[in-house]
Order: structure tokens, then C-alpha cells, then sequence
């Protein structure tokens, strides 16, 4: 853990309401306010009143710098206040608090106490406002919430008495710089050759899981994939709330609904993938499966329709056997035996990612899935794997090399690359 380098803030409102910044801030959406035009330019408003109070009155901003005054007035106005520095900075990846006097951020995986303090009013207020465009709520009846905000960032808040005496909060900032599968050889996170090969496996139609673990890029990784599936197909995601953003022209996403006020309304991830079903799929997306929406996915697979999801997993045959546990969430009557031959005939693939101890996001290993079970167990074959370090061709093969050749894809040419 280190400190970060996000400046202090100048001090927030106050309660009593006789801080500089209350003055000016109160005079300037007034102004904004008798402007009545959505088109101004705030920050010109700003500096307008600014200099006027300073005429004015220079004993009340006379120790206030201007340009950090108008900053921050700005952020409280249209952004999020003495948080906005840190959505602002590219290099963050993740904000949260345990409590509003700790605010930290991570960077490149590694966690920082920021120097940022908040009060549990302004906290509160803040994320009040990052709820306002989800339509989501938190209150006692609801104590946990998950939405998304204008920018893509995924913020999720746990209120007392949940949790022990603050509202604890994170914001996983949509920091995506890869979009498709070569983007992320751009970035080192895997090889031409992996790249090449999963393209192929998209476009043919394969049925691909993504895993790993928290903050390996899943979400990433997912939309690259689903990035290399042809302009032709009509795409369905399922997600909790909105997180992939694909660059495909015809695409329906769709979120889960928390319960009204009256405690109906809810529709869940179960829903969702039944819905989509009747929306002429020729690709389902789950956006992650936790629960039961696993054994719906299941299902659809099976019965021929192409589709991706990613999971929770530690390897790429730990997310085989996690897929084999939740169907069963569903109710009693589901049972092993029909769930452990079901993913070995419906998932092709298995591409499991990581983070290194730098922070940086790989892909660690890609099997296939041949189709059989012995004792139980699902069989696989290594097709790339780390080796010293580097993402490496293995012995093995995909399954359905028919559909390659039906694709115009060369497997072996895909595929001739030095074990190294």
C-alpha cells in the first residue's frame, strides 16, 4: 500500500453553511439558474462569479486560489466532487471507502490511500447522485445495490446495519482500453497466435467460458471475444447491470431489476436468459453466472444456440467445476449427473485469465473441451499454456474442427506453433 498522489481538495461545504465555497457555490447556481440556457459554459459562469465575489469581498477568497476554487466548484456541480479527480485520472482503476474519512484507489492492481476526506453527508449525497441516472435505490429494505453510472463505471454500496457504522462503497471505473482480440496483443496481455485461434473459435461458434479471478479483466476479455462474432448475427447479453460494450450492429443488452418499493417488479438473471431466448438469438451472453441463471445457459447451450458467459475461477478446470456445482442452485432436482455431461457437450472452450503481481492482466491458458466424462470428471485438452512466463501453444485441440474447415479456417495452420 502506498499514499497516492491525488492532490487534497479544498474544504467541502459545511454544515453551518459559512465556508467561501457555500457562498460562491449558492451564487453561481443562481446565476446558472437566471441564464436559464443548457448550453452555457459552466466553468466560464464560474469563473465569472468568482471574480466578481473577489471584487467584491476579497477578505472572504482572498486566501482561496481561484483556479482550485473553480475546479472544485465545477466537480460539485457537474461531477462528483472531491472525487472527481480520481474518475478523471485514467490511471485509476477502482475508488472505495469503508469509511468517508479513508477514501482509497487502486492502480495497476495495487491498493492507495488517497489524501481525498469526506463526511458521511457529503458521502451519502455523493452516492445519491451516482444512483439518480440507474433508477436504483439503497435504503434499510434494501440494504445492498449494484448500478451503473453514465460513464460505465460499476458502483456497488453496503449500508448499515449491514455493515458495522458507515456505508461502504466501491466504483470499478470502465477502464477499457482493448476492444477486440488485437488490441489485447497490444497490450501484452495475449499472443498473436492465441489471438488468431480464439478469433477463428468466435466466428465458427464455439461455445466459450471466460475465467477468473476479481479485477483479471473478464468483462475485457468477454467484449473482445464477442467483438470478433460477424456483423450478421444478432447478439443477446444478460448482465446484472450493464458492463460489456460491444462495437456490433446488431446487439440487445439487457440488466436485472431490483424490486420496487412494494417489494415486486424484480426480474432476475433466470428472466433475462428465458426472455432472450425469444428475441431470435444467434449468440446468448450472460454477463457472469453466480446462481441458478447457470443451469438456464445450460440449457440453451445444449440445444444447439452459441453463446459466452464468464465465471469466478482460480483456472480454466476450476471453472468447469464451479459450472458443475451452480445448475444445482436451481432446486433438488437437478443433480451431477445431469449437469457434468451437459458442460461437456455444450462448452468448447475455456479461456482463463489472471493478474500478475505488476498488475498486469493476462491470459494464462485456453483449453478445449472434447465432450467426454470419465468418473465424473470433465476431460480437457491443453491447447495454449503458460510457459516461463509466456502464453505458449500446447498438444492439444479444440473441439468441432469441422466447423473450422466449414469457415474457411485452416486448424493446423491456426495452430503451427512452436510449443516454446
Amino acid at each position: 500500500m502506498v499514499a497516492s498522489s491525488v492532490p487534497a481538495v479544498l474544504p467541502g461545504p459545511s454544515s453551518a453553511g459559512d465556508h467561501p465555497f457555500d457562498e460562491v457555490l449558492d451564487r453561481i447556481r443562481e446565476a446558472v439558474r437566471a441564464r436559464g440556457n443548457a448550453h452555457i459554459d459552466l466553468r466560464t459562469v464560474i469563473n465569472d462569479v468568482i471574480d466578481a465575489e473577489g471584487a467584491r469581498s476579497p477578505q472572504v477568497l482572498g486566501q482561496v486560489d481561484p483556479v482550485g476554487l473553480a475546479q472544485q466548484i465545477e466537480h460539485e456541480m457537474a461531477g462528483f466532487g472531491p472525487l472527481q479527480a480520481l474518475f478523471a485520472d485514467d490511471s485509476v482503476e477502482e475508488i472505495w471507502w469503508n469509511e468517508p474519512s479513508r477514501i482509497w484507489c487502486a492502480r495497476r492492481g495495487r491498493s492507495e490511500l488517497t489524501t481525498i476526506v469526506l463526511n458521511e453527508g457529503l458521502a451519502r449525497d455523493l452516492v445519491e447522485r451516482m444512483l439518480v441516472s440507474s433508477g436504483r435505490r439503497v435504503d434499510v429494505s434494501s440494504p445492498f445495490v449494484d448500478a451503473v453510472l453514465a460513464d460505465g463505471s460499476r458502483l456497488h454500496v453496503a449500508i448499515p446495519d449491514v455493515t458495522r457504522g458507515h456505508w461502504v462503497v466501491n466504483i470499478r471505473k470502465h477502464v477499457a482500453p482493448a476492444a477486440r482480440l488485437d488490441d489485447l496483443v497490444a497490450l501484452g496481455s495475449l499472443t498473436p497466435a492465441a489471438a488468431a485461434f480464439l478469433h477463428a473459435a468466435v466466428v465458427v461458434g464455439l461455445n466459450i467460458v471466460v475465467a477468473g479471478g476479481t479485477q483479471a479483466g473478464k468483462t475485457t476479455l468477454l467484449g473482445c471475444l464477442l467483438n470478433s462474432v460477424p456483423a450478421v448475427e444478432r447478439i443477446i447479453t444478460c448482465e446484472e447491470v450493464f458492463e460489456l460494450r460491444l462495437d456490433r450492429p446488431d446487439w440487445v443488452a439487457m440488466q436485472t431489476r431490483q424490486a420496487g418499493l412494494e417489494g415486486t417488479g424484480e426480474i432476475t438473471l433466470r428472466r433475462l436468459v428465458i426472455e432472450a431466448l425469444r428475441m431470435r438469438p444467434h449468440r446468448l451472453v450472460v454477463g457472469e453466472v453466480r446462481q441458478a441463471e447457470a443451469l438456464d445457459l445450460l440449457i440453451a447451450l445444449n440445444s444447439g444456440m452459441p453463446g459466452m458467459t464468464s465465471v469466478h475461477a482460480n483456472s480454466a478446470r476450476d471453472a468447469l467445476s464451479k459450472l458443475s456445482i451452480l445448475p444445482m442452485l436451481a432446486g433438488e432436482n437437478v443433480t451431477g449427473s445431469f449437469v457434468v455431461p451437459t458442460i461437456a457437450s455444450s462448452v468448447d472452450l475455456v479461456v482463463h485469465a489472471q493478474t500478475t503481481g505488476n498488475g498486469h492482466r493476462r491470459v494464462r491458458e485456453i483449453i478445449g473441451v472434447v465432450g467426454r466424462v470419465e468418473s465424473e470428471v470433465i476431460e480437457t485438452s491443453d491447447i495454449f499454456t503458460t510457459v516461463n512466463g509466456e502464453l505458449s501453444r500446447a498438444a492439444g485441440h479444440p473441439p468441432h474442427r469441422d466447423r473450422f474447415a466449414a469457415h474457411g479456417f485452416d486448424l493446423g495452420e491456426l495452430l503451427a506453433v512452436s510449443h516454446g
